[in-house]
């Protein structure tokens, strides 16, 4: 057997529908204006000027979440934070999302706020619902006099929502967000569950453009049991969604092993609105969670207005005579990182080395 998958492009546009390629096309001609004002407000200029840009942008844009929204609301798979929540929690999120993509944003920054974003992820996909029940915890604290303390706090009983969950983990930038996700779980379990995981090394082929993109899965160096993946609620965090072609790649292989999830779920900050239409057409029983929808791909299916490279601001960038492998990424990680997930990096290292 071939040890690389490769799916092509073309396979994904035809998941979509008549009425998402019109959507699409919209989305396109919206953006145009916006880059012909980005263009003006770029080069400078009067100052008078670039405010009658910017109000043109800030229109534009308007105009757009709009039309994410109406989209949204007809597509019950995509499940955006901002248009899902509460209006209080939108500055929070846009607050992040602005951090995030901000090119004076440093990696320890970066870092932060991707756990931030996850975390506020978790909370949207798993802890809204008011009809949950409580689970209650009883914490030994600090204070000892006059007797040993202790305090009480209650949490949703979501148990029976995560605890039958794989982290599916698409390696490199997504590590991290895994890592994120699997301890959330382990925090709500009343039980501390820890989440398998199932490491699947798959990349872009950059080489491609939008129109004739390839996505290879690479199995030789992927680290999953197929029988821990059947029937289980497999959950896939990657900060940027473009193509959706990484997690249709990897899902229809599972399909085509005889693996039959009893649900997925795709956790992302950005998500690129062709990308998310494609994945919940492509896979059953699919939900997209993004904190922030972006509107269109450029030629070189790379999200616009984007944050830049997502893995390589998370990870550091690796040199293409020395990558590094899942190992020494976590090594570079750090004691605070590696501290913080201990119980992750044990699953990790048990699934990469085979060690129980």
């Amino acid at each position: 057997m071939d040890s690389k998958i490769i799916l092509k492009a073309e396979s994904l546009d035809g998941y979509l529908t008549e009425k998402d390629q019109a959507y699409l096309a919209q989305m396109d001609a919206l953006y145009a204006k916006a880059m012909s004002s980005f263009k003006i407000i770029s080069s400078g200029g009067f100052s008078s000027s670039i405010a009658a840009e910017e109000k043109r942008v800030i229109d534009v844009f308007n105009e757009m979440g709009n039309l994410m929204q109406e989209i949204c609301n007809e597509v019950p798979g995509l499940q955006v934070f901002s248009f899902c929540t509460e209006r209080g929690s939108h500055a929070e999120a846009s607050r992040v999302i602005a951090k995030l993509r901000d090119i004076r944003t440093d990696h320890q920054e970066f870092v932060y706020y991707s756990q931030r974003a996850y975390e506020m992820l978790f909370r949207q996909a798993y802890t809204g619902s008011p009809s949950d029940d409580k689970n209650y915890l009883v914490v030994k604290t600090p204070v000892t006099a006059p007797v040993q303390n202790f305090s009480v706090h209650k949490i949703p009983d979501i148990d029976h929502k995560i605890e039958n969950s794989v982290m599916c983990v698409m390696l490199r930038g997504a590590l991290l967000p895994s890592m994120i996700m699997s301890k959330e779980i382990e925090e709500y379990s009343s039980k501390g569950f820890v989440t398998p995981f199932a490491l699947f090394k798959i990349k872009r082929n950059d080489s491609k453009h939008e129109n004739d993109m390839e996505y290879i899965l690479d199995l030789k160096n992927s680290f999953f049991n197929l029988e821990e993946l059947n029937g289980k609620d497999l959950i896939f965090a990657d900060p940027m969604n473009a193509t959706g072609g990484s997690l249709v790649t990897v899902v229809k292989y599972l399909l085509d092993q005889g693996v039959k999830p009893r649900s997925i779920k795709f956790f992302n900050v950005i998500a690129a609105l062709k990308g998310a239409l494609r994945v919940v057409r492509a896979l059953d029983n699919c939900t997209v969670y993004t904190l922030w929808m972006d509107p269109v791909l450029n030629s070189s299916a790379y999200i616009m207005p984007g944050l830049g490279d997502a893995g390589d601001r998370l990870n550091g960038r690796d040199t293409e005579d020395s990558p590094r492998n899942i190992i020494q990424l976590i090594a570079d990680y750090g004691t605070n990182i590696t501290g913080l997930y201990r119980s992750q990096l044990r699953k990790i290292e048990q699934t990469v080395l085979g060690t129980v």
